[in-house]
């Protein structure tokens, strides 16, 4: 099996992003989506969703392409989520009231994704490798959520999928006590399909497009939206939750402190926001 060399895919003049495509000798494509954010342990902005989502939406559209990579630069991280200092800024306010969440445009792809994580694969990284349809990891990876350590709510499908991939009392561990997970247990719960050296997740990722591309990509495609329709009743549920218990949540003392705390490297203090019942106001 012979593959072309990877070529910028040309029209694309994205910023955080690398996008890229490949193709074998026996046909059929693979686009790759680069998160391209290594000094910042590739966490994503306002501007890398967009880029993502505009890739993702042409790699749906391109017939020539039978299989979607998910990756991020560098051996460090796949992605540590949402960047910190944009949260700070309001990003995570426009996420919830303004726009989709990055999960949304991987369900909307046509196409099977694979997400190849090496290193830290936190917060939004996390859920954006679970979303995927695949994810193989490097024996270097470590998987885990963040939200309620950082002030950073998430609620709706994002949330709830997890259920579906590890299973309701593993899924609330990892949202409700942020604890961290290796490859080898991110595998034993059925959180990624294979762990391999760290130097072979490229040739294990080409192999598992190698046996997909050899399959109908029509079939493919309708299997995915198939799998996909279990989970249609939580379309527009992000944000809902959220904006119901916790309306007036980003103008609170609760983001703010989470920032300040991380920014001064300690443990932030939440609960010196709520008082005990029947104490001074």
């Amino acid at each position: 099996m012979a593959w072309t060399s990877l070529e910028r895919v040309t029209g694309f003049d994205f910023k955080d992003v690398i996008y890229e495509r490949k193709y074998r000798d026996r046909g059929g494509g693979v686009a790759r989506i680069t998160i391209n954010r290594p000094d910042r342990l590739n966490a994503f902005t306002d501007r890398t969703i967009g880029e993502i989502a505009t890739a993702l939406d042409d790699a749906s559209h391109d017939r020539s392409v039978g299989v979607v990579v998910l990756t991020g630069a560098g051996d460090r991280a796949f992605s540590s989520g949402g960047d910190v200092e944009w949260e700070a800024e309001g990003g995570l306010r426009r996420q919830f009231y303004g726009s989709f969440p990055p999960n949304h445009y991987l369900r909307m792809c046509r196409k099977p994704i694979i997400a190849a994580v090496r290193g830290y694969a936190i917060g939004g990284g996390n859920h954006l490798a679970y979303c995927c349809d695949f994810t193989i990891a490097a024996e270097n990876a470590v998987f885990g959520q963040n939200g309620p350590r950082v002030a950073s709510p998430a609620d709706g499908y994002l949330v709830a999928y997890l259920t579906r991939v590890i299973g309701a009392k593993k899924a609330r561990e990892m949202w409700m006590l942020c604890r961290r997970y290796d490859a080898r247990q991110a595998l034993e719960m059925g959180l990624v399909n294979a762990v391999v050296p760290l130097d072979r997740v490229e040739e294990e990722v080409d192999r598992w497009c190698e046996e997909i591309l050899d399959l109908n990509p029509t079939c493919i495609e309708v299997l995915k939206a198939t799998f996909d329709s279990d989970i249609d009743y939580m379309a527009g549920s992000f944000g809902r939750l959220s904006s119901l218990m916790a309306p007036d949540f980003f103008e609170g003392p609760d983001p703010k402190e989470a920032g300040e705390a991380f920014f001064a490297k300690r443990k932030p203090d939440f609960w010196q926001f709520r008082k005990k019942r029947g104490s001074e106001p």
